[in-house]
């Protein structure tokens, strides 16, 4: 069975003015859906063709298959990522997930500090995610098509670093697009969902 492109959780423009329309347009519309195209075509009549994204994912690194690895993985980064954003986002989570990040980090503007670092860190294009392994949380990057669901750990939200996530908006000052995703995108929500 063909994997979909799955809907964005929101509409095109509703993270404006932090992410605009056109970017979604874009990353979610060109990108997101070129790598949903290309995995289809390479999984056609294989033993891949039958199996669910993460299989895919995780069968194709084990095989050695770069390609269908890297538009499989690109594909789940991607849909996780759209969910890792909100457009009543930003600011400090609550609940057990703060508790979590003050002992991990400090405080939560130690978080920020570690987050920023990492997703500024990152060289070339990537990931900076928040896993949860064994209990507790770290800060985790991932370069090119690579994810933490290989590992053991389990990935709580990510950002994608890759130039074409913020170019059209903020062009080569990735440090802005990081800001604005913690002030005003990121879905504490879904991450908080995700904690075992």
């Amino acid at each position: 069975m063909p994997i979909q492109l799955p809907d964005l959780p929101y509409d095109q423009a509703a993270l404006e003015p932090h992410l605009s329309a056109r970017t979604l347009e874009f990353h979610y519309g060109k990108h997101h859906k070129g790598y949903v195209t290309k995995l289809n075509a390479a999984i056609e009549n294989t033993s891949y063709a039958d199996l669910s994204l993460e299989q895919i994912v995780t069968a194709a690194s084990e095989n050695g298959d770069a390609g269908i690895f890297n538009n499989a993985a690109q594909v789940w980064n991607h849909t996780f990522l759209w969910h890792s954003m909100a457009p009543d986002g930003g600011g400090a989570p609550a609940g057990d997930l703060a508790g979590m990040i003050d002992t991990a980090f400090g405080s939560f503007e130690e978080f920020c500090a570690s987050f920023r670092q990492a997703a500024a860190g990152q060289f070339g294009s990537g990931w900076a995610w928040l896993v949860q392994d064994d209990g507790q949380l770290s800060i985790v990057t991932t370069g090119n098509a690579d994810t933490p669901v290989l590992g053991k750990a389990r990935p709580l939200l990510t950002l994608d670093v890759w130039e074409h996530a913020y170019y059209l908006d903020y062009q080569n000052d990735r440090a802005s697009y990081i800001d604005t995703y913690l002030a005003h995108l990121v879905n504490w929500q879904f991450a908080a969902a995700n904690l075992n």
